[in-house]
């Protein structure tokens, strides 16, 4: 075992992360990730017993912290657009803190449901469409949102535009999270048809 096997392990799970992002599940191997960390490709399995354990590990933490902060905005007592503006901060938080989590789940989901440890998947996939249709749904009964859009189509487009956002978007002071959310719900909600002045 190495002398510090906490930090030893969060190196190979960076290291992973990173890979499985960039290269695929399927396609990266123990041998790569061992060669990334600078460790013998043996050395790995005295911390996962496999590769998709690491795997598991990443995955498994993006989605806890999505489903909670999730919960956090599904538990607040305001108005859907609001609700739907905090669903995508707290997206848009999740995809900073866990950006190769976040293009493994996005790219890798399909592959990795033929794994019968990763069925789990199914369900945090629902839960997290229920989430958004939640509020949606809510926004149309309130008359908030309109009624003739498909509440499943509004949130997928709207899912992929904010987790695909990993790719092309970095915060900055002049344009930080909060910024690009408002601007998504804005253009979700509103639309680009500039509105009429009184």
């Amino acid at each position: 075992m190495a002398r510090e096997p906490g930090v030893r392990r969060e190196a190979i799970l960076g290291s992973a992360a990173a890979l499985f992002a960039s290269k695929g599940v399927a396609a990266t191997t123990v041998r790569q990730i061992a060669d990334d960390v600078g460790i013998l490709s043996g050395s790995l399995y005295h911390h996962f017993d496999s590769k998709e354990s690491m795997v598991d590990e990443i995955v498994s933490s993006f989605l806890k912290d999505l489903q909670h902060r999730y919960a956090q905005v599904l538990a607040q007592e305001t108005d859907a657009r609001r609700r739907l503006h905090d669903l995508v901060v707290a997206s848009l938080k999740v995809v900073e803190e866990h950006p190769h989590a976040t293009e493994i789940y996005q790219n890798d989901v399909n592959y990795l449901l033929q794994f019968d440890r990763f069925d789990y998947l199914r369900n945090a996939g629902r839960q997290v469409q229920n989430a958004w249709l939640t509020v949606i749904e809510a926004g149309i009964a309130e008359g908030t949102f309109r009624a003739d859009v498909d509440p499943k189509i509004l949130y997928r487009l709207m899912r992929d535009a904010v987790w695909l956002s990993v790719r092309w978007f970095k915060p900055s002071a002049d344009h930080p999270i909060s910024s690009l959310a408002e601007d998504c719900t804005s253009l979700f909600v509103d639309g680009l048809t500039n509105r009429a002045k009184n």
